[in-house]
């Protein structure tokens, strides 16, 4: 595969998630950081593209800059990642697929379900790629949970219990701190605060591995600290299109908790259980069976799990190797696209706009339901109600 050219905009110096993208955006070789406008601090921003050895005169002051830079270029960038404050996504993302490149945007895609509709929409007129970064859909034992649910040996799911609970945010103290503050500020983050941030990953891996959506919630919204005006903590039922019951639990305040983000599906024929502070280890107990450890890297694993297995087994794989498999489909897809050519199946399950605005739909609903006092709501985007 020939080199891609790949833009970044956000995740300059001293970003938490900017780090993650350049490595797995780099690990394979497939793409090349030509171009980047950093930070919201032009001067900033040109200096750190320096230091990454973007040339200067594609070390932009800004995504404006950028978006005029880059349109006129026979050597254009190939994908662009938005990794910028949440506020600023739907904007940037637009203009970019409006004029012909393709996007990864971090989640959430959007700050309301209109604006992910019209994303959705422009990447279907503009016929680029939109894809949202969902990266814990690329790990390989969260792929091989999804053929083996695909494949039929769970049977019908009937539950799935999903969490993503840390202890970060539990200090009171820390309420002013700029750092987090941010988090639980409606004008900065939208609606919601936890559920938004890291809810929606669990309720994204929920429907990517059981292959089905959330139709219906009923959502419990808690302040545990009095001072934020959003939840620090949420409990969510979802009613999915396929008949299972989904129950996510998602906290800022647990304290004792690192990371948090686990997933169980229960089937007919058998459950299986993954934690991503455990990535290579997926449990598998049959009906009346005994509770087996499936290891990543195993010879007999299903294509997408060995496809997206990077290092032998025994060894442990983390975030940005899996930030790295979706940059990985990516590179695939937009190659084949270039060379007229059908990108290799595995490496088209790629989390995408429509994803991002079903997440928005989901986080609309929950607030909603929340302010309710539980009510059921319809958590599907307006667009895809029959």
């Amino acid at each position: 595969m020939a080199r891609l050219n790949w833009g970044m905009i956000g995740g300059g110096e001293g970003s938490q998630i900017g780090p993650a993208h350049r490595i797995g955006a780099g690990l394979d070789g497939h793409f090349t950081l030509a171009a980047g406008a950093f930070d919201v601090d032009p001067e900033r921003g040109v200096a750190f593209a320096g230091q990454l050895g973007v040339s200067k005169d594609r070390a932009y002051g800004n995504w404006r800059a950028m978006l005029e830079g880059e349109a006129g270029r026979a050597d254009r960038v190939d994908l662009v990642t938005v990794a910028t404050p949440n506020a600023t996504h739907y904007e940037i993302t637009k203009a970019f697929l409006e004029n012909g490149f393709n996007v990864l945007c971090e989640k959430p895609m959007t700050m309301t379900v209109a604006e992910a509709e019209d994303i959705v929409e422009t990447a279907e007129k503009s016929g680029c790629i939109c894809a949202v970064n969902y990266g814990y859909s690329g790990y390989p034992m969260v792929r091989h949970m999804r053929a083996m649910v695909a494949g039929g040996e769970l049977g019908q799911v009937r539950l799935i219990k999903a969490e993503f609970a840390h202890g970060f945010h539990a200090n009171a103290a820390d309420a002013d701190n700029p750092r987090i503050r941010w988090r639980y500020d409606p004008q900065q983050i939208g609606p919601s605060a936890q559920f938004a941030d890291c809810g929606i990953h669990a309720l994204h891996m929920a429907s990517f591995v059981a292959g089905q959506e959330a139709e219906m919630l009923s959502a419990d919204f808690v302040s545990c600290i009095a001072s934020r005006t959003l939840e620090d903590d949420a409990m969510v039922s979802f009613r999915m299109s396929d008949g299972a019951v989904l129950r996510l639990w998602t906290s800022s305040v647990a304290v004792g908790r690192m990371h948090g983000l686990t997933l169980q599906v229960f089937g007919e024929k058998g459950g299986v259980s993954w934690e991503q502070e455990h990535p290579n280890q997926l449990y598998w107990t049959p009906v009346d069976g005994r509770t087996q450890i499936i290891e990543r890297g195993a010879p007999d694993l299903s294509p997408e799990a060995q496809r997206a297995s990077r290092v032998t087994i025994g060894h442990a794989e983390g975030m940005p190797l899996a930030f790295a498999n979706i940059y990985a489909d990516l590179a695939e897809v937009i190659a084949a696209a270039k060379e007229g050519r059908a990108p290799d199946p595995a490496a088209t399950h790629y989390p995408t706009a429509l994803d991002g605005l079903r997440s928005m739909a989901a986080i609309s609903a929950a607030v909603e339901s929340a302010s309710g006092n539980g009510a059921w709501i319809d958590a599907r985007p307006p667009s895809l109600r029959s």
